[in-house]
């Protein structure tokens, strides 16, 4: 397993939020996705301030997969220029971040021959 990470990701609303977190889950690219909602973001945007309700996706996997999820979220998010960031986990529950690795290590059942 590589390094075990946090990623986080802002979504329009709740529902792309958790469509965004079960594909990410079900393909194995995640173990585990949380979501904030509502959430107030402030951000620059075209020139201007912005203010807007959001949610916010947070995702436990591994590092060495950030560059596959980042992809996978690019690919159905709603916004054009999503935010995904990954932020390492420097320590916790040993038992915790072993689960993250089996859980995005494992092949999904779908996918078995």
């Amino acid at each position: 397993m590589s390094a075990p990470c946090f990623v986080y990701v802002t979504t329009k609303d709740r529902a792309e939020a958790c469509e965004i977190g079960r594909t990410l889950v079900e393909a194995r690219l995640v173990a585990c996705a949380n979501v904030f909602d509502p959430v107030t973001s402030i951000y620059w945007w075209e020139g201007a301030v912005q203010e807007d309700a959001e949610a916010v996706l947070v995702m436990k996997t591994q590092a060495d997969l950030v560059a596959a999820l980042t992809e996978r979220v690019k690919e159905i998010h709603s916004y054009d220029c999503p935010c995904v960031v990954a932020l390492p986990i420097e320590g916790g529950n040993p038992a915790y971040l072993d689960w993250i690795g089996e859980e995005t290590s494992a092949v999904p059942s779908q996918q078995k021959k």
